[in-house]
């Protein structure tokens, strides 16, 4: 079979004339002989992206291997999505995102597609892209930043940004400390260097098959990093002549690996839904419960901020993912493949830990069961999720007063109130913040404190909501509570001073209430989104709940590549 390329040059007419002649422009004329394979290079790089305002140096590596392999690269600029800028939340766009960039690829003369991504939602979006075009794929991650010092001390980009702010809160950081710290935070280019989202999807692209092992986490600074691009562009090349698709890769075997992954690395709660969405494109079957049965019984062995102590650097120079994923090598599926053609397992040979204090030994773990657990029942009917590795151990099992609060714009108005009737065994809860409800589902689970708190010294709470918690936060904070409160959750029915029960050992979040009072309240719904127009209202109408990968229901499963009809 040829190229698929070859659709739209191969021939002498009229229509392939036009094709070829508008290419041209310095490429020589046997890029069009149905010989070379077109590589595109779907580039998530932007200023206001500031995670990936690098990939222009990376997309021109990529670039000479794909020539070195006899491919011809093109640059494609996608959409792309900053974390710290995008209002209302990035979320909102992950589905637009992927689905603008599974057109392009589609729609464009290409034969396969090198994936550059970074900040949180980029690599999500290109994997979603890629799982329903499936033409031959394989993702170059960004790399994370290089750790700043502030007054020598290393500093956690995100983490540390919750921590400090709460510290000026409670009156033990001056404001000025506070904002001088802001200059030492990012000090290279790259993204989140703890093991936020960013990092974690970059793991997960790898635990998937989707990288050339041993890429993800190397840092956006170091070298090392363009030369696994030169090297993922030859592969590409490669990719295409062999008919590798993502769909030979992602196999419910590679996701169940991700999982096993994800509780080794101490990773974000966000990566739930996002290998959700991803499985949800290639038809995978993979629901919330396999988080909790593959992933409980998994050691924490990366010691890395939010659940630990070092950052992603550490980690890299202490071996990096494969040194990690060695330690649990008898978990992973033997036969889940990566972009190599060879599965993940073959590539851990010779994998070593160089530095025990960051990458811990299987016997000496950080923590021995480090998995995302699945907690259900009369709050959270389909799922709600905790990170028990972030969380403090005597919350784990709590009951408190429900504090109750119906938007992020009511729980910033009184939150800090010192009329607020809450104490430390309070449980906060914040609704309206699920996929339909916000929209989008914004980073906000992880509530601050209140003010009064802070001072006596307080540091965590349980909270519950349908929102989502940035990779980088920590806390005892459950989320995802599903069905969210806009789509007719029981979360919507909760009131202030109800008790909430949480059992993490027992996977239980109630409220303890009668189920027939329960039912019989009237749902409060301020603060809901309720668009009239535009993307909002097509993602308000059509978006599924947390535990179902919050995609556009119209958009599960795969298109594959082919293209109808001509444009002339």
């Amino acid at each position: 079979m040829g190229l698929r390329s070859s659709r739209w040059y191969a021939g002498d007419d009229r229509n392939s004339y036009i094709h070829r002649a508008w290419m041209r422009r310095g490429l020589p004329a046997d890029a069009f002989d149905g010989e070379r394979p077109h590589i595109a290079i779907a580039n998530t790089a932007s200023d206001l992206t500031p995670c990936n305002s690098h990939f222009g140096e990376i997309a021109e590596s990529v670039k000479h291997g794909v020539w070195a392999a006899g491919g011809v690269p093109l640059n494609l600029p996608v959409v792309s999505l900053g974390e710290t800028n995008v209002r209302p939340t990035a979320m909102l766009w992950r589905n637009l995102a992927a689905m603008a960039t599974e057109e392009m690829l589609r729609a464009n003369p290409i034969d396969g597609v090198v994936l550059l991504g970074g900040c949180d939602k980029t690599i999500p979006s290109l994997l979603m892209a890629a799982a329903s075009v499936d033409l031959p794929a394989v993702v170059v991650p960004g790399g994370p930043m290089l750790t700043g010092t502030f007054r020598g001390v290393p500093l956690g980009c995100g983490t540390d940004v919750w921590r400090l702010s709460e510290e000026v809160r409670a009156g033990t950081l001056s404001r000025e400390a506070f904002l001088e710290s802001e200059s030492s935070m990012i000090r290279s280019r790259g993204h989140c260097n703890t093991m936020g989202t960013a990092s974690t999807m970059a793991c997960m692209a790898e635990a998937l098959g989707m990288t050339l092992p041993g890429t993800a986490g190397t840092p956006a600074a170091d070298s090392r990093l363009l030369e696994r691009s030169h090297e993922t562009g030859r592969l590409a090349v490669d990719l295409v002549r062999r008919g590798l698709r993502p769909s030979q890769v992602m196999t419910r075997g590679s996701f169940l690996n991700a999982i096993v992954t994800l509780a080794a690395v101490g990773g974000s709660t966000n990566a739930v839904i996002h290998l959700l969405a991803i499985a949800g494109r290639l038809g995978v079957p993979l629901d919330l419960d396999d988080f909790d049965r593959t992933g409980a019984g998994v050691p924490l062995l990366a010691d890395l901020q939010p659940a630990g102590r070092h950052l992603m650097d550490d980690l890299h120079r202490a071996g990096g993912l494969r040194a990690v994923l060695k330690e649990v090598e008898d978990l992973l599926d033997p036969a889940a493949l990566t972009v190599t053609g060879r599965p993940l397992v073959e590539h851990l040979a010779g994998a070593a830990v160089h530095d025990e204090a960051v990458i811990r030994r299987r016997a000496e773990p950080v923590l021995p069961d480090a998995g995302i657990a699945v907690l259900r029942g009369n709050l959270a009917p389909d799922g709600a999720v905790i990170k028990p590795a972030a969380a403090s151990p005597h919350l784990l099992r709590h009951r408190g007063r429900a504090v109750v609060f119906d938007s992020v714009e009511d729980l910033h108005a009184r939150l800090d109130a010192p009329d607020l009737d809450v104490d430390e065994t309070s449980v906060l809860v914040l609704r309206g913040c699920g996929p339909k409800g916000y929209p989008g589902m914004p980073e906000v689970g992880n509530l601050p404190l209140p003010a009064k708190l802070l001072a006596k010294g307080v540091r965590d709470m349980v909270r519950l909501s349908d929102a989502r918690m940035s990779g980088t936060a920590y806390g005892t904070v459950v989320l995802h509570a599903s069905p969210e409160a806009a789509a007719g959750g029981p979360l919507a029915r909760v009131r202030t001073g109800d008790p909430i029960v949480l059992d993490v050992a027992a996977r239980r979040l109630d409220v303890d209430v009668p189920d027939g009072e329960l039912a019989a309240r009237e749902p409060v719904l301020d603060g809901h989104a309720r668009p009239l127009r535009g993307w909002e209202r097509l993602y308000v109408d059509h978006v599924t709940q947390a535990h179902q990968g919050a995609d556009l229901d119209f958009l599960l499963g795969s298109s594959g590549d082919a293209v109808g009809r001509d444009s002339h």
